[in-house]
């Protein structure tokens, strides 16, 4: 059974209910007979890839929701091997090359080039080129945006990007000279209960607007996550009224244990077990990102004032190791010791 956030997806930039303004540039854009390489950059929830999707299915109509999974092997100069899989259909390719790590840029050389050599051989599609959507942009590394400015200039005639990202500042500047920005804007808390309302109202659910803007506000302007949160009370209670509480998330309760267990006890014995649940977590496709960042913001309220600062500093220094290191565990594991050495040297008075 599909999830909600699934089964309601707008599958038209008709259907899309809220940015009404930015959904009718898109239109005119795809109507348009000069297509650009575009950079979508927005929060995570506020509905880029619906809004993209939405898009080709302007350009090339329902062709495009005809999808399958490949799986690829790309192979880099040291002979190591690289499985990948790739989102295609006739008309666009879904990429997110930073699944790979370091070896982005073998993806990026090797499948936008053996994209952009062969042409559209459907002769019904409107257009002549195809789109190849890359997903993450900003986590691209540094040679691989770089291969990706050379495809855009040398393959324009049989090849559109579209780059999805949460933030430009890691984007380098010839991308975005190259490309047209569209920033969508995270929807407002009322746009959110607007929303809730009509899935609710499509599956049944009883009325409950207390409830629907108490999801708006603690879902953090996070459209995805407040129907998952809509769909998680109504599959763990018969009567839903507004004050029925709302489940955080498994992943999101397990880190809030681990926070609870590194405050209670800091020991050698309880990193290991610690490290065990945040493999858990890894394994169970949870962004180490998300990981690190949510488990800073459990930890902060369990500590004293004066040594919020740093914890906050070296959350974000282990945040950049992350992204430019392999092993995620690695990072956060450390930022877990760390955290331990500044508890500990605060509650001895000493100076860290």
């Amino acid at each position: 059974m599909a999830l909600l956030v699934d089964k309601h997806r707008p599958r038209s930039l008709e259907q899309l209910t809220y940015h009404h303004d930015l959904s009718d540039r898109l239109r005119a854009l795809a109507n348009s007979n000069d297509f650009p390489h575009l950079l979508v950059y927005g929060p995570s929830g506020a509905g880029k890839k619906t809004r993209i999707i939405s898009t080709l299915k302007e350009l090339y109509g329902p062709g495009v929701e005809k999808i399958k999974i490949d799986a690829r092997v790309f192979q880099t100069t040291s002979n190591r091997k690289l499985e990948f899989n790739v989102v295609a259909s006739n008309y666009h390719l879904e990429i997110t090359p930073s699944d790979v790590g370091n070896y982005d840029r073998v993806v990026v050389q090797d499948l936008l080039k053996e994209v952009a050599q062969t042409q559209q051989v459907d002769l019904g599609a409107k257009q002549r080129w195809k789109v190849v959507v890359v997903n993450e942009a900003d986590h691209l590394t540094r040679d691989a945006q770089a291969a990706l400015r050379r495809t855009m200039e040398k393959y324009s005639p049989n090849l559109r990007l579209i780059l999805l990202a949460e933030s430009t500042s890691n984007i380098i500047a010839p991308i975005r000279s190259r490309t047209l920005l569209v920033r969508v804007p995270a929807p407002s808390e009322a746009e959110i209960v607007d929303v809730l309302k009509n899935v609710g109202r499509k599956e049944g659910f009883k009325e409950a607007d207390g409830l629907n803007r108490r999801i708006a506000r603690e879902c953090g302007r996070n459209l995805r996550r407040a129907l998952l949160m809509l769909e998680a009370v109504h599959a763990q209670n018969e009567n839903v009224s507004a004050d029925t509480p709302i489940p955080p998330p498994d992943w999101e309760a397990l880190i809030a244990q681990v926070a609870k267990e590194i405050v209670a006890e800091r020991s050698p014995q309880r990193i290991l077990q610690v490290r065990a649940k945040l493999y858990d977590l890894l394994t169970h496709c949870i962004p180490a990102t998300t990981i690190l960042k949510t488990l800073t913001w459990k930890l902060i309220p369990l500590c004293d004032d004066d040594i919020k600062a740093d914890v906050v500093r070296w959350s974000a220094f282990y945040e950049h190791r992350i992204k430019t290191g392999s092993k995620m565990i690695f990072h956060l594991e450390a930022f877990v010791a760390k955290f331990m050495r500044l508890y500990e040297s605060n509650l001895m008075g000493l100076d860290f």
